[in-house]
């Protein structure tokens, strides 16, 4: 039960922080114009690698 609670959550936050990458994709170019770097993509595949972990099946390429 509590592998599947597990499970739950990571895949919540992998898809919250997918949504939040998507989101925030005007801010991160105009950021890159300015000469700044978002981490969004490592919180997406550290979120995916866990979730991965966690038993689930997630894929980040």
């Amino acid at each position: 039960m509590l592998n599947a609670m597990h499970r739950s959550v990571t895949f919540a936050l992998y898809q919250f922080t997918l949504a939040l990458g998507i989101l925030l994709m005007p801010v991160a170019l105009l950021a890159r114009r300015a000469g700044l770097h978002l981490p969004v993509d490592r919180a997406v595949e550290a979120t995916g690698a866990a979730y991965e972990r966690a038993g689930g099946n997630a894929r980040t390429n």
